[in-house]
């Protein structure tokens, strides 16, 4: 076994004892946004300096086929194939718990942001894909909405941090926007989110929040009950661990993916071979909020992703590519199935009560095997464990 595998395998091994500082949030800070960003330099001897991780508590697939949204078809161009669901499994999922981390690494300055916002919408299961069945009671009741963002900034960190503070509060007033219902629940987020992205972009612009030089990733979740919704520009990422799997929900924008060189070249664009695949020998994607400078070929038009959320669903991880450049989706997968199957087991038998989530236990895992691989960028990862809190029968004694 490799050296570096052995000391990965020794932390996962060594995971439980870990202590973290009290840094959890709870369903009470329900419009709380947690932006972590930081201007800190690593030091010359490789010291890893960064922003603290955080967590918290929210109370309350199928095939995924990116979803490309230009142009948009007419409503009565759609043809949706829809499969009645007996049950809703938005019913169990009453709540999730997350953590996260956001560390400067090995760069000299700060250009990721990380975005959490609780029930930052709520909406009606049947605007979320949730029981369609016919006769079902629960597709007009409530259901909390929660988002979670991940933004990596490149050329600098002002449009990650403005990403970060605006984006989730344009969807929610894109969403807003009257239209035709007869299109269908899918095709009203598709609309929402392609749009909320572009006016992000184009809010950057009029508010002169950067350069034109300066650009950002967005790779964003909106959750309910029932359902996972992506919206993704650039090569930030975003995989579910379901049982023993890890699926993948959205796929890196990169100027060499065949369908993204196709749009570069139609466009009068070229992609040149400069340490990687980049748009004209400099950006190493093809679409983000920002880089002006690179129109029309790097564009902010996301693709969108829905997958209906199952009894197997373990967790989800968001992250910028300081992990994903060190590490496998399979990989991540693992370490996060390997952690919180171990911490609920410990958790349920009354052995765990460090004050750290399984979820912060998995990103500051998936945070220090970045590092110790040698990354060398900005790490930011968000975990959203999906499944339901499970009290052990030893807690229920200790809160009466």
């Amino acid at each position: 076994m490799e050296p570096l595998l052995e000391e990965e395998e020794q932390r996962l091994d060594r995971v439980d004892s870990l202590h973290e500082p009290d840094l959890t949030s709870t369903s009470s800070s329900l419009s709380s946004v947690f932006s972590a960003v930081d201007s800190r330099s690593a030091t010359s001897s490789g010291d890893i300096s960064g922003t603290s991780g955080s967590s918290g508590e929210i109370l309350t697939a199928d095939a995924v086929v990116p979803r490309l949204l230009e142009p948009a078809p007419a409503c009565e161009e759609l043809k949706v194939t829809v499969t009645a669901r007996q049950k809703c499994v938005g019913r169990n999922n009453k709540g999730v718990t997350w953590g996260f981390t956001s560390v400067i690494g090995r760069q000299r300055e700060m250009e990721d942001a990380v975005t959490v916002v609780p029930a930052f919408m709520s909406l009606t299961y049947g605007h979320v894909g949730g029981c369609t069945a016919p006769g079902s009671r629960t597709s007009p009741e409530i259901s909390p909405i929660h988002f979670f963002g991940v933004y990596d900034g490149h050329g600098g960190s002002q449009v990650a941090k403005f990403c970060a503070e605006r984006m989730h509060g344009v969807i929610a007033e894109e969403w807003d926007r009257e239209v035709d219902e007869s299109c269908g629940w899918q095709r009203r987020w598709e609309v929402a989110l392609s749009t909320s992205f572009e006016r992000a972009d184009s809010e950057v612009l009029t508010a002169a929040v950067a350069p034109e030089m300066v650009g950002s990733t967005a790779a964003i979740v909106v959750l309910s009950g029932c359902q996972i919704i992506t919206s993704n520009c650039g090569d930030s990422r975003v995989v579910l661990c379901r049982g023993t799997e890890t699926i993948a929900l959205t796929v890196d924008q990169k100027p060499d993916r065949q369908d993204e060189l196709m749009r570069i070249e139609r466009e009068g664009g070229r992609v040149i071979n400069w340490n990687g695949a980049r748009v004209f020998g400099v950006l190493a994607m093809s679409r983000a909020i920002g880089d002006r400078y690179l129109r029309p070929w790097v564009i902010p038009v996301p693709e969108v992703t829905f997958t209906n959320r199952t009894d197997d669903d373990e967790c989800l991880v968001i992250a910028s590519d300081g992990l994903w450049d060190v590490m496998s989706n399979e990989e991540a997968g693992e370490v996060a199935h390997r952690l919180l199957r171990r911490r609920r087991r410990r958790a349920l038998m009354g052995e765990v009560d460090d004050g750290v989530s399984p979820a912060q236990a998995v990103a500051d895992n998936l945070t220090a095997i970045a590092i110790g691989r040698n990354s060398s960028d900005n790490i930011s990862v968000i975990v959203v464990d999906l499944k339901p809190k499970r009290k052990s029968p030893s807690n229920a004694v200790k809160k009466r």
